[in-house]
């Protein structure tokens, strides 16, 4: 059976972890959890002409995930991250490589294969980065999963910038804290958080809402209406990087090879609860994912 293609587009990086650096970067990090999820997981992002740049482009050869990564004459990106209490707070610096990805005939061929596209708004910030990735999006195939997962990150975002961005998706995901930004940036008051999850699919026509409250819950809304809600499963946290793009990642690569909306769901959960439990965004898959949730929750 060919494996779906799934490509992310936006920022790679190093995450400066107190424990030392470690490769990362939101849609990066999604496509190796597709990959590893039974996808074919590419990545598409810009790094510098340097030594830290070349470490990256091994560091993904290495991880499983194919990739387009341009060099640029821009620094590649590094991401200062203090953990409290395991959860991680990001520095995150203006005019790197990945703000100046160029839109070439290669990246137009690769989306147009793609099975499903991973996007968020951090590598957005910059004009050129921006003006490329929306281009791309107008090229997905029309049955492509187009995913947002909004990854709001200092004030590298705006109204107009969240409202383009849900134009193209399919799937939108946000977490509990921007679900209250965006009620007040929408305007959306006096509702439940699943009636403003049916707000967004509606208004945007998309076929899953996906809300997530870090250790308490998660909640993915069908456009069939159709509902999944888990609880956070316990874990001795190391830290939490990357576990929402972990969720993501192994949501799609679920659903596009065939799994049920509560099989998917409880796979995403499982793998963002292994994730918490290691270091770093990118860690060794264990032969089986423990099943933190437990049989009785069947």
């Amino acid at each position: 059976m060919t494996k779906p293609i799934v490509v992310s587009l936006g920022e790679l990086l190093w995450d400066m972890l107190p424990t030392g650096k470690r490769a990362g970067g939101a849609p990066v990090n999604f496509a190796y959890h597709a990959a590893m999820n039974g996808a074919e997981g590419h990545a598409i992002s810009a790094v510098g002409e340097d030594p830290l740049g070349d470490e990256l482009v091994e560091a993904i050869k290495k991880s499983g995930v194919e990739s387009i990564v341009q060099r640029n004459a821009w620094p590649t990106s590094t991401v200062e991250v203090a953990l409290k209490n395991g959860i991680p707070e990001y520095t995150i610096i203006k005019g790197v490589a990945w703000d100046h990805i160029s839109y070439t005939r290669e990246l137009i061929e690769m989306v147009e294969k793609a099975d499903a596209i991973c996007y968020g708004t951090l590598a957005l910030r910059s004009q050129e980065s921006h003006d490329t990735i929306v281009e791309l999006l107008k090229h997905a195939k029309p049955t492509a999963m187009k995913f947002f997962d909004i990854n709001i990150r200092g004030d590298h975002y705006s109204k107009d910038l969240i409202n383009e961005l849900l134009g193209y998706a399919t799937v939108f995901k946000i977490n509990d804290a921007e679900l209250l930004l965006l009620r007040d940036m929408f305007d959306i008051r006096g509702t439940s958080d699943e009636e403003a999850c049916n707000w967004f699919m509606e208004k945007y026509n998309l076929n899953y809402v996906i809300l997530t409250g870090g250790s308490t819950f998660s909640t993915i809304i069908a456009k069939d209406g159709e509902s999944s809600t888990l609880d956070t499963p316990r874990v001795d946290v190391v830290d939490t990087v990357g576990a929402g793009d972990s969720f993501s990642g192994t949501f799609t690569a679920k659903v596009l090879t065939g799994s049920s909306l509560v099989d998917a769901h409880r796979a995403a959960v499982n793998t963002a609860a292994y994730v918490c439990t290691k270091n770093g965004a990118w860690p060794q898959y264990p032969e089986t994912i423990p099943d933190y949730l437990g049989e009785a929750e069947r």
